[in-house]
């Protein structure tokens, strides 16, 4: 009896030895089942889904000439946000607009100078636009003599009394850079912007300027952009204020304006009208129950700048590179996440306005359709199809522009994993002359203190011009730019950190 008592402890003993090293190695088979379920968890970037005949349909469609240039505030932009909104859905979209639908209306403020302005020196009247240009927007009558200062430097200026007076100056190259694009456009602003706040300080009533050679060559380039007038949304240039009016004569008005002892007496009349422009906004959700509440935010513009003056026999700036790259690169984007979703919800912005200052994205920024708390970077394009097939620019990626160096290392090991573009660091400095940091749609984020960086291929010499068009986008570096913004988007949709924003970052600008 005393044997068979021994004999059944011993077996219960070897049953529990047995039963304990059974749950030990169940416990690491779970253990190792976790570890692969982990490691499978991330997929790989479905780059394959990216595909040259998606970016080459889509491109030829939203760049063609039927949109004639997609002009924020026309039915053209309506138009294609239409296209853009039904290619959304077709790509797998939700909508993500207002309402239930892929659309975020805003209005645009148009303010614009009446051709019941008048500009008089004397009994002399100069007819708008032909005779005189007005270049500030506003509603202002003003009368007094004139004080010519000639080409004069801002030191001089300091020392004459101009106080009650109409400064004439005669325009001058001195101080301005001119290795900047569309530079004969750009010249009669960047004259009155040297001039301009210290004319005001002294306490002139106007500023004349006489054109010099330059600006008479740029007189057909700026007349059309100060006749469309300037625009806003609510909250940001939407209302016209009564600040000193800037005039332009022709050069050949020079030898009056030295000698008379005329009075200049002009009123300027200004109106402003609203038009509506609109954000197209979808999203590919995600798949893990906590981080689907975060969004990836994939950002580019849909407009451009319609119809204008000609160049040749061409007259649509359809803007293929300027921005329909961006746009059909996301819808490419979109694809690949609905065929395999990231962690986190993609959000895809198409933004309005964009030519019309940074309009829609100033608006989405301030009015976003999701929490702003859950945006967790911002991951802007604009112009991304042109020059070097081995070069790209990372703007937001050095100081004083980086604001979040999480962001900047993920978009450096996307492009590491992918393209491998070599990249410039010139564009992102702040002694850039074009200063393209802060014209374009990360900038209203980046503001707000969201992780936000630009991807772009740079400007070229067809930029802002018709021959923007589909046929000179270069498709293997579109696909290349397409693929490192999907490559870095996904990095962030499965990352189980956010990308954190670096303390008291403080812009040039």
């Amino acid at each position: 009896m005393l044997k068979k008592q021994r004999f059944c402890c011993e077996m219960i003993k070897f049953g529990l030895i047995k039963l304990k090293h059974m749950k030990n190695k169940m416990i690491l088979g779970l253990l190792a089942s976790g570890a692969m379920t982990f490691a499978q968890a991330v997929k790989k970037p479905l780059v394959a889904a990216i595909t040259d005949k998606d970016l080459k349909t889509d491109m030829y469609q939203m760049a063609g000439d039927h949109f004639n240039g997609r002009e924020a505030g026309t039915l053209d932009e309506l138009k294609v946000s239409m296209w853009l909104a039904n290619k959304a859905k077709e790509a797998g979209m939700e909508p993500a607009g207002d309402d239930g639908t892929y659309f975020q209306f805003f209005d645009l403020y148009r303010h614009q100078v009446t051709p019941n302005t008048k500009f008089k020196i004397g009994q002399k009247e100069f007819k708008l636009w032909k005779d005189v240009l007005v270049a500030e927007t506003t509603n202002i009558k003003v009368e007094g003599s004139l004080v010519y200062l000639g080409a004069a430097t801002k030191e001089e200026i300091e020392k004459a009394d101009v106080k009650g007076k109409a400064v004439v100056l005669l325009a001058s190259k001195e101080g301005i850079a001119d290795d900047i694009s569309l530079f004969d456009r750009r010249y009669p602003g960047l004259v009155r912007n040297k001039y301009y706040d210290l004319v005001v300080k002294k306490g002139a009533i106007a500023l004349i300027m006489v054109a010099d050679e330059l600006a008479e060559q740029s007189w057909s380039q700026v007349e059309p952009q100060m006749t469309r007038g300037i625009y806003g949304i609510e909250g940001f240039r939407d209302k016209i204020g009564s600040t000193m009016p800037v005039f332009w004569v022709h050069g050949d008005q020079l030898n009056y304006l030295k000698t008379t002892k005329d009075l200049l007496s002009a009123e300027v009349v200004s109106e402003t009208y609203k038009y509506p422009s609109v954000n197209v906004v979808g999203t590919i959700a995600g798949t893990d129950p906590k981080l689907k509440n975060e969004y990836v935010l994939f950002s580019g513009h849909q407009d451009h700048d319609g119809v204008r003056q000609k160049y040749g026999q061409d007259s649509i700036y359809n803007g293929a590179d300027d921005n329909a790259s961006t746009c059909v690169a996301m819808l490419a984007i979109a694809r690949a996440y609905k065929q395999q979703p990231g962690k986190r919800t993609s959000l895809f912005v198409f933004h309005g306005s964009e030519e019309r200052g940074l309009l829609g994205s100033r608006w989405y920024a301030a009015h976003p359709t999701v929490p702003e708390k859950d945006i967790i970077a911002v991951l802007n394009g604009d112009m991304i199809g042109r020059n070097n097939v081995n070069q790209a620019a990372l703007l937001g990626s050095s100081s004083p522009h980086e604001n979040s160096s999480d962001l900047v290392a993920i978009a450096k090991k996307a492009n590491d994993e992918g393209p491998k573009f070599d990249l410039d660091k010139l564009w992102d400095r702040p002694e850039h002359p074009e200063y393209f940091y802060f014209r374009s749609d990360h900038l209203p984020y980046a503001r707000r203190g969201i992780p936000s960086v630009f991807y772009t291929s740079v400007l070229h010499s067809q930029y802002h011009t018709p021959m923007d068009e589909s046929e000179n986008i270069d498709f293997v570096k579109l696909h290349k730019m397409t693929e490192w913004i999907y490559r870095t988007g996904w990095i962030l949709s499965n990352d189980p950190n956010r990308p954190k924003t670096l303390p008291n970052v403080q812009l040039e600008r």
